[in-house]
């Protein structure tokens, strides 16, 4: 996949849910009580950055999945809205987990599929692109993957020939080599979701994907795309400067809003 977006494919027909409710407890030092998806960054938030980027792809429609301190966070959006995008809310009545909100959130979608977007992480990836290859491949769900340098901070995906993710190998602090890993971008079928609706699982990355059988998901790979995982104060500073230039390039006349 190309860092650009595609000029004749937009997210305008595809729902993004973003999962916002985590505790942020890396951050807290840093932030203190505010939720993380509003972490400053210069005088905006991480939420602005990111909703400005989802809407110059075409997105026209997102659901919030918040949980901790979620008053602040529709507070926000009350007084900052973007311009061309419908937001809506699914408040976790109590924390459920990555799996638990996503599920309660399932009711609020129109679209098949529907993008899902970490709100603690960012890269600076070609979505349309990500939507037309899932698209071609008719995954039921697929994950957008990136190779970062040194894996002793995250999980490996072990993926064969053909894409599809045989494993997702836990993290290990003594994998300092290079290898690719979840990006924190999804796309799930309606179907998928429906099935995931009528479980208990709590987290998508242990209930969900390491539970489930090899080759269930499809991997896409973001190419050279840079990323960040705004979980810590130290990458949480060098987010502004990557923010800035994916939102540039976000910005297309995109036509295709099938």
């Amino acid at each position: 996949m190309s860092s650009l977006p595609r000029p004749d494919v937009s997210l305008a027909a595809v729902d993004v849910a973003i999962l916002a409710g985590g505790l942020g407890t890396r951050l807290r030092g840093a932030i203190g009580e505010t939720p993380k998806v509003l972490a400053p960054i210069g005088d905006e938030t991480f939420l602005d950055y990111l909703l400005r980027w989802l809407a110059g792809f075409g997105a026209r429609r997102i659901v919030m999945c918040l949980g901790f301190k979620a008053d602040k966070v529709v507070e926000h959006l009350r007084r900052h809205p973007v311009p061309d995008l419908d937001v809506s809310t699914s408040i976790e009545p109590k924390p459920l987990g990555t799996a638990g909100a996503l599920r309660l959130a399932v009711p609020l979608f129109r679209s098949d599929p529907v993008m899902v977007i970490n709100g603690d992480t960012f890269i600076d990836a070609d979505l349309p692109g990500f939507l037309s290859t899932h698209r071609a491949a008719r995954s039921a769900a697929s994950i957008l993957s990136t190779a970062v340098p040194s894996m002793a901070r995250y999980g490996r995906l072990v993926v064969d020939a053909a894409g599809a993710i045989q494993r997702f190998a836990e993290k290990d602090p003594t994998d300092t080599g290079p290898g690719p890993i979840n990006a924190g971008i999804y796309l799930f079928s309606r179907s998928w979701l429906e099935t995931l609706a009528q479980g208990q699982s709590e987290s998508l990355e242990r209930d969900v994907f390491a539970a489930s059988a090899p080759g269930t998901f499809r991997s896409v790979p973001a190419g050279e795309a840079a990323f960040i995982d705004i979980g810590t104060p130290e990458s949480l500073a060098e987010a502004g400067a990557v923010l800035a230039r994916a939102i540039g390039r976000s910005r297309n006349p995109a036509r295709d809003v099938a």
